[in-house]
């Protein structure tokens, strides 16, 4: 899994310059993605219609949900299994709830998840978004070297997001 940095840039020339410096710094060309409102890309890599899109955050919203109805069915056999006695079944149902409890409660707490949906009004104001897929190991080199190297450079964000299926 790599972490998605989400930095903002007020034209494609700063956001071109810090991509070519990322590409010395050796990130792949391919792990970088921009975004523009209005403004056609002339150099930047563009997104993907899958990052565009914001797949990532539709199948974060897949997974909670389903951990969550889990939960619930689970919690409603727990309830029937008690009221019928079946001590071994409500022993089941009950490791699933707080097995489902553990998974999001750590979903919630490790996995950063900032979205495209936070960036609409500084797109709609021309500003260039460019998303950087970096190992986690090197999250923190990258961000310090654009945030000392680079002012113009916001970081607006951290991400997931999986070098599989253009998302």
């Amino acid at each position: 899994m790599l972490r998605r940095l989400y930095f903002l840039f007020p034209d494609e020339q700063h956001a071109q310059n810090v991509a070519d410096r990322l590409i010395i710094r050796r990130i792949p060309k391919h792990a970088m993605h921009a975004i523009a409102q209005g403004v056609k890309l002339r150099t930047l890599p563009e997104a993907t219609e899958r990052q565009k899109n914001d797949t990532v955050s539709h199948i974060e919203h897949i997974l909670w949900s389903v951990n969550l109805l889990l939960f619930v069915m689970a919690l409603i056999m727990l309830l029937v299994s008690l009221a019928t006695a079946e001590w071994l079944w409500s022993g089941v149902y009950l490791a699933v709830m707080l097995a489902t409890f553990v998974v999001g409660k750590q979903f919630i707490e490790h996995v950063p998840n900032d979205h495209l949906t936070e960036f609409t009004s500084a797109l709609a104001h021309g500003e260039i978004l460019l998303m950087v897929d970096v190992p986690i190991y090197r999250v923190t080199e990258i961000i310090n070297y654009v945030e000392h190297h680079h002012p113009e450079a916001t970081l607006d964000g951290v991400s997931w997001t999986m070098d599989a299926f253009g998302i």
